[in-house]
């Protein structure tokens, strides 16, 4: 009967397997490879940290990390949002049904079940997080962003900068914890310009439609403590980034919200992180015509997402996308008259993607 692992030192361990060995007459070179083997044994067991043992009926870590270019990228699952067909607009329901034909995108009376993803670059030198998702603004299984980042191995005070794309409490509410304090204690906040003038005026306030109203109210909550701590810091077309990030004026959704490129040495490794470019992805790929009722301009919108679509298209780009099928990650090519989403293969971290030290 073997020693119990959890409880049992290294040397007594390594003595059990010598006396096994030589109690059935192995050669000494056998005895030190068993011995040695029935160590490593222990050092993978009771010596590795005890991964979080999950319930049967619970989903695990919404954590994905793929090595992009010389870039650690990692894909942070907020939760899910059901979005309903009739939102969408700028486009009939015949065509709404038969883009969704095929595609088995699970819907219930709620609406299409729609992802909310954000995103971690690590250069090694800076951890920047792309977005923070909902927090605790939106009901139902949501604001897993900060749970999720310290599952991949990281804590909040480590990340640097917290860049984001718009002000809709989806992707900035996540910056404040329940009771209120800034979870990225260390971090600097970055806004476009125009985009942060609009959820602080109030006559914008007055003048958006009654059932939008609330949306100025979360972000303002969501920044004032990191404006108390002059850490927020704005954009605009040109602004090169924390991580490098270089700013893609994607107006439209709202006023002032901005795409980012994370460039890289091969251009085909360069990473587009679009978003709210798309929201419904099994329409607004194969029409991007089509439109999500809350965006502020549908032309703006519409011009945005065909701007965007083409160029990763075209450039054979990296897209990360806040609101496509987690992890989020993964092409898009021309498809008829519009664009088809190909996902990120599951893949190993490779041996040599050791990130630079800072």
């Amino acid at each position: 009967m073997s020693p119990d692992l959890s409880e049992t030192k290294p040397w007594l361990w390594l003595q059990w397997g010598i006396s096994i060995g030589r109690n059935i007459h192995m050669t000494s070179h056998t005895v030190l490879r068993y011995s040695l083997s029935a160590l490593l044994g222990l050092s993978a067991t009771s010596w590795a940290q005890t991964p979080t043992q999950l319930a049967p009926q619970q989903q695990i870590p919404g954590v994905y990390k793929a090595q992009i270019g010389q870039t650690r990228v990692i894909a942070l699952f907020d939760g899910v949002v059901a979005l309903k067909r009739s939102e969408l607009a700028q486009i009939s329901p015949e065509q709404v049904q038969e883009s969704l034909t095929g595609r088995y995108v699970p819907e219930t009376k709620d609406g299409l079940q729609t992802a909310v993803n954000a995103f971690l670059i690590d250069t090694g030198r800076e951890q920047v997080l792309v977005d923070t998702g909902t927090a605790n603004c939106f009901p139902g299984d949501l604001g897993h962003v900060a749970e999720n980042l310290r599952y991949a191995g990281y804590r909040t005070e480590d990340i640097d900068a917290v860049v984001l794309t718009h002000g809709h409490p989806d992707h900035m509410c996540g910056l404040l914890s329940t009771d209120g304090k800034p979870i990225y204690a260390n971090a600097q906040v970055w806004l476009d310009k125009a985009e942060l003038q609009y959820w602080q005026s109030p006559q914008n306030k007055r003048k958006a439609p009654k059932k939008f109203a609330f949306l100025f109210d979360l972000a303002n909550k969501s920044l004032q403590p990191y404006l108390q701590s002059q850490r927020v810091h704005t954009f605009s077309a040109g602004t090169t980034l924390p991580a490098g990030l270089q700013v893609l004026p994607t107006p439209g959704h709202t006023i002032g919200h901005s795409a980012f490129v994370l460039p890289s040495e091969n251009e085909r490794d360069n990473l587009m992180l679009w978003g709210d470019v798309v929201h419904y992805h099994s329409v607004q790929l194969q029409h991007p015509e089509a439109t999500y009722e809350i965006d502020q301009d549908y032309a703006q919108s519409v011009a945005s997402r065909r701007k965007v679509l083409q160029q990763a298209a075209a450039r054979g780009w990296w897209v990360a996308g806040a609101h496509m099928p987690f992890p989020g990650l993964g092409h898009v090519r021309p498809q008829g008259q519009g664009y088809e989403w190909v996902a990120s293969e599951f893949s190993p971290l490779p041996a040599s993607a050791a990130l630079p030290q800072p």
